[in-house]
């Protein structure tokens, strides 16, 4: 599936702290950017990709190296609630105020919009149910959505992968909307500030169904004191059938019992917004070259 040429620079910050890093290894064996990184090097086989921890201490880019030196910049998801005054939080949108200033474009899912949305002067809230979790249901565009280039190529509704306690309760002043749910507003969107642009989600394209199952076991307590599961156990059963669709996309009694298509399972589908991403790239710097 390649959409880029070689020549591109990537930089994945890693908005995972190091702990939950490491739990996520334990879980699905790669981290949040370890994920990203994979993604990539398929979608633009021959990038140059780097990644970072920015809510990190002491984080720094490669030596001699400048945020501006970057083709585009991709933000990860974390547990890290930005509404809270951490060292984490503050480094981390620090780091997304340079990318924007810096003027490289920059994508991210889940709490990378959520980043970016703060960093730029918008707000966020905990979810009123406290939880949307394994998949966003009926996602749909915005008139601004529906002519957006991030989501070219996704339907009228849509589900996606997702988990999240959080979400965007204010974008920033100049910011578009372009695609929400009833459980959340604000699934996708456009935000400039400080001379550069952001496209993000609030799903997950880049992860895959075993990444979904794992994230559901590793928050299993947390589903349960929120309602969304009777036990552990049921979220066990449930990330089951999960992880058996991802060893078996084809069977689709298992597709119809989670009530999930193409736009899911079929991996080309999934990752839309970081293609359509990555194209938009492409078209930069082919214009630049005119």
């Amino acid at each position: 599936m390649p959409s880029a040429p070689a020549t591109f620079r990537f930089l994945v910050a890693e908005s995972e702290p190091p702990e939950a890093r490491e739990e996520r290894r334990k879980s699905v064996g790669r981290s949040s950017g370890e994920t990203y990184l994979d993604i990539l090097e398929r979608l633009a086989p021959g990038a140059s990709c780097h990644r970072i921890g920015p809510a990190d201490a002491n984080a720094s880019l490669q030596d001699g190296t400048s945020l501006a030196d970057y083709d585009g910049v991709f933000l990860t998801g974390s547990p890290m609630h930005l509404y809270e005054e951490t060292p984490e939080t503050r480094r981390i949108v620090a780091f997304m105020r340079a990318v924007f200033v810096s003027g490289t474009p920059s994508f991210g899912s889940c709490a990378g919009l959520q980043v970016a949305t703060v960093a730029a002067g918008g707000s966020v809230r905990r979810i009123a149910g406290g939880y949307e979790a394994a998949f966003a249901r009926r996602i749909v565009p915005t008139e601004a959505g529906r002519g957006h280039p991030l989501l070219a190529g996704r339907p009228d509704s849509y589900d996606a992968p997702t988990i999240h306690s959080d979400e965007v309760e204010t974008l920033p002043e100049g910011a578009v909307r372009l695609a929400g749910n009833r459980v959340t507003s604000v699934q996708a969107a456009e935000i400039r500030y400080g001379g550069g642009v952001f496209w993000g989600v609030q799903y997950h394209p880049e992860i895959g169904l075993d990444e979904v199952a794992g994230a559901l076991r590793r928050q299993s307590e947390s589903l349960v004191e929120v309602g969304l599961s009777g036990s552990e156990d049921e979220v066990d059963a449930y990330a089951d059938q999960i992880e058996a669709l991802h060893r078996e996309p084809g069977r689709r009694d298992i597709a119809w019992r989670l009530g999930l298509d193409g736009e899911v399972i079929d991996e080309t589908r999934r990752l839309t917004e970081l293609r359509n991403f990555i194209d938009h790239l492409t078209g930069l710097r082919e214009g630049r070259a005119a």
